[in-house]
């Protein structure tokens, strides 16, 4: 048996203090896919992200998270950024800035942020597995899982660096419209 010393109360105090905690208030995550947006939401705490519900791409999806951010009152909101591996934008990193910069018009002054999501589709799925769903049962829950995962390494890295995570859609957007005028002069 080990006794309690005072050097290992200052160890627990140095432990704790590594921790940084994040700032106070709900955040929002979005996952976009082709067909589906999944989305999630911290508590107020930023200690657990929970699924919210999957939309419609296109259909109905900047609605259905208008009405969240209403409701919620975010503090933030994460967009996922899909980059290719070697940290390029590719047609769905661009797909999801341009997204992103709409719905920071829409939600203006409510900062909208992209958090690099590589991989986080193919996790949601792993996850599923692990836990006993059917494959064809993933299609309903993925994109939640995967918004999830974007959530929880948003806060990670709020934890880790004391500071916002991400990139402020703001200053993407710049670089998004270098792209569409590029775009526009190829066709």
């Amino acid at each position: 048996m080990r006794l309690h010393t005072a050097e290992d109360e200052m160890d627990e105090e140095a432990r704790a203090d590594s921790v940084r905690r994040v700032r106070a208030g709900v955040r929002i995550a979005v996952d976009l896919g082709r067909v589906r947006v999944g989305i999630a939401k911290s508590d107020a705490h930023g200690i657990m992200a929970v699924p919210v519900m999957t939309a419609q791409r296109g259909k109905n999806d900047m609605s259905a998270l208008m009405r969240l951010v209403r409701t919620e009152s975010p503090l933030e909101i994460y967009v996922g950024y899909p980059l290719n591996m070697d940290g390029s934008a590719g047609p769905a990193a661009r797909a999801a800035r341009a997204w992103a910069l709409r719905l920071a018009k829409r939600v203006a002054p409510l900062p909208v942020r992209m958090i690099d999501e590589r991989l986080t589709s193919v996790i949601a799925h792993r996850q599923l597995h692990e836990a006993g769903r059917k494959e064809i049962n993933h299609r309903a829950v993925v994109d939640q899982v995967a918004a999830i995962n974007i959530l929880e390494s948003a806060l990670e890295q709020e934890r880790v660096s004391g500071g916002e995570p991400g990139i402020a859609v703001t200053a993407l957007s710049a670089s998004c419209e270098a792209d569409q005028r590029a775009e526009s002069e190829h066709d």
